[in-house]
């Protein structure tokens, strides 16, 4: 099964157009407004997890703050909401623009960095963000947070119910698996991957390592400002609290548990692991015993992720991604 049978497509409609198909029913037959929300957060963590898998996936690269990028789309949209009366279809690309910026910011100076060193530093980076989010009172309100952000609005309609913004988020989630699929088909996938498989060689066949590292680091910062700007209009209350370092653990444990570096890993690891504690709401006491489990059981015995049979990491795709650059390279 090659990377492109999960990227819509005429010649696989047979496979996601009855799974889009039972999406938009769900919220028709579902009238639970707990069930409904649930899906509305495995929708906004399927964006999270499919921007880290840029960084950490794709391109190889060690990035642990990525939880700031998602606050800082969620303060930008929530500070433009509140006091600037920015409407939602607004705030929501300043969002990604403004968390891109600040992705660009990092970047520059610290990609050129390796391995736990990056990682370090990008820690630090989620820590000062926390901390200046509690303590610069006269923007973000510090501790007390931000609360009344508008719901989004379309034509006099407002999306003030579950069921409204399922449906967001399904459109948000079908055109951010639309584009990721088509930057990681491209010749800027190829040469993400050709970098996490052996730098030495794809800087060898004329790849610029130092700004395609910037270019993955700025597409996945984006798609967490964008979803961190959905998720502050659907929550209408911001606090520095839901975007601390443990919330970058919960989107890296969903990525390693669905599957690193493939399409359709962040989706399942996404849903799996924001519906399986609801489901196992009898195990609440236990609840972070079983999900420390499970990451371990992934990691020994399928460190590939639930993704990650035969055809899917390797898949045609994935072997272009190396050879394509390097022969991309050797005909310059």
């Amino acid at each position: 099964m090659a990377l492109y049978t999960f990227t819509p497509r005429r010649d696989n409609a047979w496979i996601w157009l009855p799974i889009l198909g039972v999406l938009l029913a769900f919220p028709v037959v579902m009238k639970n407004e707990y069930i409904l929300n649930v899906g509305v957060l495995a929708g906004i963590y399927v964006i999270l997890t499919m921007g880290l898998n840029i960084t950490n996936g794709w391109t190889g690269l060690m990035s642990f703050g990525y939880a700031a990028f998602y606050g800082i789309g969620a303060y930008t949209a929530g500070i433009l909401a509140t006091r600037y009366a920015v409407p939602f279809w607004l705030t929501f690309p300043a969002a990604g623009v403004v968390a891109g910026l600040f992705g660009v910011a990092i970047a520059l100076p610290t990609l050129r960095l390796k391995g736990i060193f990056l990682a370090l530093i990008t820690i630090g980076f989620q820590e000062i963000v926390f901390l200046v989010t509690l303590n610069w009172t006269s923007l973000t309100r510090g501790p007390m947070g931000i609360p009344g952000i508008p719901p989004p609005s379309l034509a006099g309609y407002t999306f003030s119910s579950n069921r409204d913004f399922f449906y967001l988020i399904l459109a948000l989630n079908v055109v951010m698996i639309f584009v990721v699929s088509r930057i990681m088909g491209s010749r800027v996938g190829r040469t993400f991957i050709a970098i996490r498989e052996d730098e030495v060689a794809a800087q060898a066949v004329g790849i610029p390592l130092f700004r395609t590292k910037v270019l993955s680091f700025v597409i996945s910062t984006v798609m967490a400002g964008v979803v961190g700007a959905f998720f502050a209009h659907h929550a209408q209350f911001i606090s520095a609290d839901s975007f601390r370092l443990d919330e970058t653990f919960i989107v890296l444990t969903m990525l390693i548990v669905g599957g690193m570096g493939t399409l359709i890993g962040p989706i399942i690891g996404a849903v799996f692991l924001v519906i399986f504690p609801e489901a196992a709401r009898f195990l609440s006491q236990y609840r972070e015993i079983v999900y420390g489990a499970i990451l371990v059981l992934v990691i020994l015995f399928r460190p590939e992720g639930i993704a990650g049979i035969p055809g899917i990491i390797h898949s045609p795709a994935h072997k272009k991604g190396r050879e394509g650059v390097v022969q991309e390279g050797a005909t310059r």
